[in-house]
């Protein structure tokens, strides 16, 4: 299903046997094919296309760890033809970060569309680390030597390696990449010794037995790695991060129209098909409102604030 989904990811796509008058919408996804929010968004799009009766257009704006994908969304006419499919990263960190021309009151929430676990991973034959404990205790004899890649600044992955050195009170070498692939290959390679990443890019390597995973940290245990712990089981007592995938419009756009994208949101994200794809590529579907995820959103620009003031959040140089 995932090579199925990559493959797809090398153009936009558009299902016109379904074509129906009126405005395409267009589902801006900020990253190049082949990620978390690519994959989701390319799950979703055909039951999205069916609910609202218009062509749905999955178009990839990867740039600038996600500000130009952002950016063209925030600019867009507020009609619904336009949408973002992003993490918080996008709308609330980058800007504590560098200079957008964009913040989150720059747009209008339509819901949330899927969760999605992080898990540490380690190359498969380091038998440096039996578990999660023995990496952790590695990080805290030796502060700063323990190479931990993720996707980029101001990424989920990011901000979950900076929550884990502040729970367990270590200090990582934290290394960005452009995107989770580059430092899974890194990786593999043996060159970084961990990484932090979703579970449907790093599943199939898990499962070829090339990386192994630790831990999850979400709050409980992933059905699709049911004998990993979580961080929580390793001694992190209220340890949570995950990744929530979620719809965007530019800020202005009607009510009514808001409520139609939501709606259309909501019963795709019902369906026992979109429910298989997204499990297939290890996310769950999760609906919200569009109050719920504005409130998430909140919580995650405060928690951005605050470690931009304590000048933990830096752009790769």
């Amino acid at each position: 299903m995932l090579a199925q989904i990559l493959a797809l990811g090398a153009a936009p796509y558009v299902l016109s046997a379904r074509a129906q008058p009126g405005k395409p919408v267009t589902l801006i996804v900020p990253f190049a094919p082949g990620g978390n929010l690519d994959v989701v968004a390319r799950a979703i799009a055909p039951a999205l296309e069916q609910n609202l009766g218009r062509n749905v257009i999955v178009d990839n704006r990867p740039g600038a760890g996600g500000v130009i994908g952002a950016s063209a969304v925030a600019r867009a006419e507020p009609d619904g033809a336009t949408l973002l499919v992003t993490t918080p990263n996008a709308v609330v960190v980058l800007p504590k970060m560098t200079r957008t021309n964009f913040k989150l009151a720059s747009f209008s929430p339509v819901g949330l569309m899927s969760t999605t676990s992080l898990v540490v991973v380690v190359k498969g034959g380091d038998t440096r680390f039996k578990d999660v404990e023995a990496l952790l205790a590695y990080a805290r004899a030796n502060p700063g030597k323990l190479a931990a890649g993720h996707a980029g600044p101001g990424t989920t992955n990011h901000m979950a390696l900076l929550q884990l050195e502040d729970a367990a009170k270590i200090r990582l070498n934290q290394v960005p990449y452009k995107g989770s692939a580059p430092a899974l290959v890194d990786l593999m390679g043996g060159q970084i010794d961990m990484v932090v990443d979703q579970l449907t890019s790093s599943a199939p390597h898990i499962q070829s037995g090339a990386l192994r995973a630790l831990a999850v940290m979400s709050r409980d245990r992933d059905a699709t790695l049911p004998k990993v712990p979580t961080l929580r089981e390793a001694g992190l007592a209220n340890f949570e991060a995950t990744t929530a995938t979620g719809l965007l419009a530019p800020a202005g756009t009607p009510a009514a129209v808001i409520d139609t994208l939501n709606a259309a949101l909501r019963k795709a994200l019902a369906e026992g098909s979109v429910k298989s794809r997204l499990q297939n590529v290890g996310s769950v579907a999760q609906a919200s409102s569009p109050q719920e995820l504005l409130a998430s959103l909140q919580k995650e620009d405060a928690r951005a604030q605050a470690l931009a003031t304590a000048g933990r959040l830096k752009a790769a140089e």
